[in-house]
């Protein structure tokens, strides 16, 4: 085999190529190339260079403006966990929460028969500074019961988070006026603060099926029929935390509303 020995290659100008020294190879201008494989490490004295790979596991490249280099991810930033509560307790904040989303749902009020139903509870959502908090005392609003026709419904409890934001519970139907829908709860103490639906009033024969309770802020409330008999009340679990309890047809008992929530998004600093 043969060897060709040279100190360098460059164009037919002379001018631009490649210098060969010491086992390594200079290009004297820009290297263009479509595809490059490296077997080894890339090094150089350019800020352009990615610093070395080894020993910054877990790490991540930023630039600090004038170079690259490797950095620690800080999980410091960001949603951190969710904590949901369906009845009393204690939030206790996890490690590097600094702040906090409360939505409170009050408990929704029950309902009666011909089709009148009870209202929703009310919603009350804040942020909260915890940084200087470790733990506060959760209240969940129990749901007030359904009737048969005409009696007054019973009245959802109220949800809280602490002293910082409350949700009073939707009204049952027959309770402020006779044969009129459940009034919905309210929010207070949040930087939002929003009523629960209101239920709907006495029905007749033609409208059995197609009226509905107080939709809460999370969602609609029992489903209702035409003919089948307490037919809301059998499936008042099938609704929304803090919707109003649904009427029934005729003089049926109507379903009773739904508990209250209370959730808590834990966000990092």
């Amino acid at each position: 085999m043969s060897n060709l020995k040279v100190s360098a290659i460059k164009d037919l100008t002379g001018a631009q190529g490649f210098m060969l020294a010491g086992g390594g190879i200079t290009a004297t201008t820009t290297l263009t190339c479509s595809n490059l494989v490296v077997n080894g490490e890339i090094r150089g004295g350019t800020t352009f260079v990615v610093p070395p790979m080894g020993g910054n596991q877990g790490k991540a490249l930023r630039s600090t403006g004038s170079e690259y280099v490797w950095s620690g991810v800080s999980a410091g930033s960001g949603i951190r966990s969710m904590q949901v509560w369906t009845s009393n307790g204690t939030w206790s904040k996890p490690d590097g929460v600094g702040t906090i989303i409360v939505t409170v749902v009050g408990a929704g009020g029950g309902g009666s028969g011909f089709n009148e139903s009870g209202g929703a509870g009310g919603m009350s959502e804040r942020v909260i500074d915890v940084a200087n908090t470790s733990s506060v005392s959760v209240t969940v609003g129990n749901p007030g019961g359904g009737t048969n026709y005409s009696g007054c419904g019973g009245g959802g409890n109220s949800s809280s988070f602490g002293s910082y934001c409350s949700a009073s519970g939707g009204y049952g139907a027959n309770c402020h006026q006779q044969h009129a829908g459940g009034l919905g709860g309210n929010g207070s103490g949040g930087n939002i603060n929003v009523y629960g639906g209101g239920g709907n009033g006495h029905g007749s024969y033609w409208s059995f099926g197609c009226v509905t309770a107080g939709m809460s802020y999370i969602g609609g409330t029992q489903p209702s029929s035409h003919q089948q008999t307490n037919y809301a009340h059998r499936h008042q679990s099938h609704c929304a935390w803090g919707a109003g309890g649904n009427g029934c047809q005729h003089s049926n008992r109507g379903a009773r509303g739904r508990e209250g929530i209370v959730i808590v998004q834990e966000f990092f600093g």
